[in-house]
């Protein structure tokens, strides 16, 4: 009795089940019971079933004689280009150098007041090998840091009048790491298009949405401002968690001009958008501090929000820097790829950094004498037949183009390796602008590219610039 009231119960129980529970669940789980059934009654999966048309051994032997592996490098890359060695300096990269066995008066380092030269620093240099060796044998964040490494830090962050800053161990780096530690997927840029090649990979590691505006061209970085403005407008929430940013040169190392700060600040300020401005070749030299591309054009620094830049040209050193806001630095020592997985800055290169920022701000008269150089030099190639001066007047980094394009840029950039080849051999270190040209966004048409240095005398300017003269007249009438 008591099993059939359980039965009855039981049947109740489903009846009042099935009217419930709604039709497509009760589809739902049957597919499920049907699933299940089928698998417990399917044959287990052979991953390599025997085929019906194998190979003979003697098939498998003829197709491994015919195959023929891929070059590890393309047929395409000619033997004859950068792959090749290039000059090989010999001794210091002061005003000159001796290069090939050749001595020349150099204008093709970015040493611009030749610190790399300067007693103070080599002896500070000496002196810090000896008390902490050659190297640091660590990243940052596990033993890497050394006192000096705080040091040139506060320097840096006190010369740019910034909270903080943060050094890196290689200035290319620095760059790279400084942009994807801020921007990433779905955040917006907008990049000059003229940017180097350290920005162009940042750009690439950050992921984010990238506009490039015309080089120099602030109407079109306005254009795309207010269009993204537009945007935002019909979407707030998604505009609300969207970081954008302007990114710009301060000095172009592709084309030797000054970015035209004041409308950019002027946009900055319109449309609330931080500006991470690479001051690498500026740094130093613009301004009559040195204090860069602000100072150059009358602005507080702190109108630029981020400011990055390479020790290598002006300092002479090794390494890279990023000063701001200390929220805003203290953010990469987290995120900054370059900051947290390469060793550090070797500390002599650390102490040689902030001795020749010390040697800058004590002595002003040295940014004066660059620039008084500048100006001479490029007035001197101005009248160089064939050429073109391309850049700013005070700039220290000097393009010269071919006025007339030959008719492809590998015939460009041997024409231009041609006059640079016998410029040497008449005693001026020249060098051509090299580009990896797959690889670049925007690369700029070929050129000759002279650094001037400070430390050079008046008649070595006017010799350089005879001799390239002659020897542009030479290949180019």
């Amino acid at each position: 009795m008591a099993g059939v009231e359980q039965h009855l119960s039981l049947s109740e129980a489903f009846n009042v089940y099935v009217l419930q529970v709604p039709t497509y669940h009760l589809i739902v789980e049957l597919l499920l019971v049907l699933l299940i059934v089928k698998l417990l009654f399917t044959k287990n999966f052979n991953p390599s079933p025997k085929k019906k048309n194998a190979l003979t051994k003697e098939e498998e032997e003829e197709l491994l004689r015919e195959w023929q592996p891929e070059p590890l490098v393309p047929a395409s890359v000619s033997k004859e280009g950068p792959t090749e060695s290039g000059p090989v300096v010999s001794g210091s990269a002061g005003p000159r150098i001796v290069v090939n066995g050749t001595e020349a008066i150099n204008l093709a380092t970015f040493n611009f007041h030749n610190l790399l030269e300067h007693p103070d620093v080599k002896d500070a240099a000496v002196n810090t090998v000896s008390k902490y060796g050659v190297g640091s044998c660590g990243p940052r964040g596990f033993y890497g840091t050394v006192d000096v490494h705080l040091e040139l830090e506060s320097a840096l962050a006190a010369f740019t009048r910034r909270e903080e800053a943060i050094v890196y161990s290689y200035g290319f780096t620095t760059i790279a790491s400084v942009i994807p530690a801020y921007s990433k997927r779905k955040d917006i840029i907008f990049c000059d298009e003229g940017v180097n090649f350290a920005i162009q990979k940042g750009l690439e590691a950050s992921r984010s949405k990238v506009h490039f505006f015309r080089h120099n061209d602030m109407n079109h970085l306005e254009e795309l401002l207010s269009e993204q403005n537009k945007h935002d407008k019909k979407n707030p929430a998604k505009a609300k968690v969207t970081r954008k940013f302007i990114i710009s040169e301060g000095l172009f190392s592709y084309y030797g001009d000054i970015a035209p700060l004041p409308k950019m600040v002027e946009l900055r300020d319109k449309y609330n958008i931080p500006i991470l401005l690479d001051e690498s070749l500026s740094f130093g030299v613009l301004g009559e501090t040195g204090h860069g591309a602000t100072e150059h054009w009358g602005l507080h620094l702190s109108r630029v929000d981020i400011i990055m830049a390479s020790l290598e040209n002006a300092l002479a050193t090794q390494g890279g820097f990023c000063s701001g806001k200390a929220y805003v630095i203290n953010h990469q020592r987290l995120s900054g790829s370059g900051y947290c997985f390469s060793a550090s800055l070797p500390p002599l290169c650390a102490v040689a950094g902030a001795k020749a920022l010390e040697i800058i701000e004590k002595s002003p008269e040295i940014i004066a004498k660059l620039r008084e150089n500048t100006i001479l030099l490029r007035s001197e190639l101005k009248s160089v037949v064939g050429l073109l001066v391309i850049g700013d007047d005070v700039s220290p980094v000097v393009h010269l183009r071919l006025s007339t394009s030959s008719g492809t840029r590998a015939q460009d950039n041997q024409l231009l390796e041609q006059i640079v080849g016998m410029a040497l051999e008449e005693g001026v270190c020249l060098g051509t602008a090299k580009y990896l040209e797959d690889e670049e966004k925007n690369p700029p048409p070929p050129s000759i590219q002279a650094v001037v240095n400070g430390s050079l005398s008046r008649e070595d300017l006017l010799k350089a610039a005879k001799v390239i003269k002659n020897a542009a007249e030479h290949y180019l009438q």
